[in-house]
Formats: structure tokens, sequence, C-alpha cells
């Protein structure tokens, strides 16, 4: 019997052949986005490049890609100083308290908005959404934080941003795609609302969870401002501020570099701020590998209804 002439050969599937007009796209985006990722590494590998060579190159600006006259003695001094690991020990503190701060609140509030039977729902939602466009202003809120005594204080740093609104709404939506079944099978087998809320919803969050986590301890690792508004205290100081203050050549800090690693303001305002900046978001670059996989599901999770 012969074969149907008109019948594909691969079992009637047909090859989609890419058009041109595809094809054109795809390099463009390829390349596009190779140049971002190139523009966005450049200056990390700079410091990365900068922190590992000697003071003479840097300042004659024979460093990029590669160290040039390679040492670790900087790593070695700023390793040695005692305010830099007081002002580590100080950031790690905030980060978890903040953050845990931070995602049970946004956790619970998000999970109550999400009801749509409850009394009141709407005005929560505006008052939220309300503080994302407008804020009390940046003396009103240093009166506010002086006032209440939070002054020089850890809470003076995580309780203003405990909550994002950003991260609150991304939960929300969230919760509201949660098989309403599960909570009316939990209900008929006797759980309260807290019960579900701990026991079958948190459990099915992970992904979420996970992303706000990560969202929120950056945010409270990499803030320094809050810090320099509300801490005079230089034990209570965050390392970002620490770092902040070297590359804004404060006369403090550059003195107690100077005296940690027995070298001059050059050094100091070279091979320190390297060093101290990649040692400052090592911690970060550590943990995001272990929460990248649900970082896209999470977002997308939360974001997308239906």
């Amino acid at each position: 019997m012969s074969k149907n002439p008109t019948k594909p050969a691969n079992g009637g599937q047909r090859k989609t052949k890419e058009s041109t007009g595809t094809r054109v796209f795809g390099v463009v985006n390829t390349t596009f986005l190779v140049l971002l990722c190139v523009g966005m590494l450049y200056p990390f590998i700079t410091v990365l490049a900068q922190s590992f060579s000697s003071a003479g190159a840097i300042n004659a600006g024979q460093v990029s890609f590669w160290p040039v006259g390679f040492n670790l003695d900087t790593y070695s001094a700023v390793m040695q100083n005692d305010t830099f690991w007081r002002n580590y020990g100080n950031t790690v503190l905030y980060t978890v308290v903040g953050t845990t701060i931070a995602m049970v609140l946004t956790t619970t509030y998000a999970y109550v908005l999400s009801k749509k039977h409850l009394k009141g729902r709407k005005a929560l939602i505006g008052i939220a959404v309300f503080t994302m466009f407008f804020n009390g202003g940046l003396v009103p809120n240093y009166v506010l934080i002086s006032s209440l005594g939070m002054k020089n204080t850890m809470w003076a740093l995580v309780l203003p941003g405990a909550i994002s609104i950003f991260n609150l709404l991304v939960m929300k939506s969230f919760f509201e795609n949660l098989p309403k079944d599960l909570e009316e099978a939990a209900q008929i087998d006797g759980l309260g609302w807290y019960g579900i809320f701990g026991r079958i919803v948190l459990p099915l969050s992970k992904a979420v969870i996970a992303t706000m986590v990560l969202f929120y301890s950056v945010q409270f690792w990499n803030d320094w401002f809050a810090a320099f508004l509300y801490l005079d205290k230089s034990e209570l100081f965050p390392v970002t501020l620490f770092v902040r203050n070297l590359i804004a050549g404060a006369s403090t800090t550059t003195s107690e570099g100077a005296a940690a690693t027995g070298s001059t303001t050059a050094l100091v305002s070279t091979n320190i701020q390297a060093v101290t900046m990649i040692l400052t978001v090592i911690p970060i670059l550590c943990i995001y590998p272990f929460v990248q996989r649900y970082f896209v599901s999470g977002i997308m999770l939360g974001s997308v209804k239906g």
C-alpha cells in the first residue's frame, strides 16, 4: 500500500518554521539581556578585583576585571577590626529580628484581607494602599520616632519598615487563590481560624513565604539611611552604615580603617572600601541560591489571579 503523500512523515505534526521577525527579535532580545547582565556585573567584578589589588594599582587605574598587585593584607586587616565585626553583628541582628516581625505582620494582615466576607475589608485595603503613595515625610517621621523613645534603639530600624505594601498585596492575592474547600474541610474537622492559618495555609505557602523572606532580608540588610537618621552611637551602627561612612570619607571611620591597617588614607579609601563592600554582600549572595527556586513561582503565584 502506498503512503498518503499528503500526510506528513512525522505522524501528522508539522514543524513550525520561525519567521524572520521572530529570529531577529530573539537575537536582539538575547543581545540586550547579555549586555544588561554585563553592565550589572561589571561594577561588582571591578570591586571584587580591587579588594585583592594593591592601593597603588587601584589609584593608577590599572584594575578592571583582574586583581593587580595581588594581596590579602587588607582582608586580614579588616577582619581584625572590632568595629567592623560589631557592626556586622548588628546587621545580622537587625535583619533577623526585622524579617521575623515583618513576616508575622505581613502574613497575618494579608490573610485577613484575603477574606471577602470581612467587615471593613475595603477600608483596610484602602489604608494600606494609601501608604504606598503618601507618607508623613522625613521630619514628622523623625519626630515620631524620637517621641516614642525609639531613637538609638533597634526598634527605630525594624518597626517603621515592618510591612511592605507591595509584599502585602502579593501575599493577599496568593491567599485568595488558595482552594476554599481546604478551609471548609478544616472547619468541619473542628479547626479554628488560627489552626487553619497555621496548619493549612502556611504549609501551602512556602514559595511565596520564601520569596518574601528574601525581599525583607535584602531590605533590612541593605538599609543604612534609617540608621543614619536615628542612631548616634557607633556601636549600634549596621555594617552598611560603616561602609557608607568609608565611601563618604567620614573622618572617624577613616581613622579607624587607617589604624586597623597601619596604612595611609589612600589605602583606606580604596582597598578598605572594596573589601568591606565584598564582605557585606557575601551573606545575601550565599542565601539567594537556596531561595532562588521559589523566587519566580512565589511571585507568579501571588500576582496572577485565576
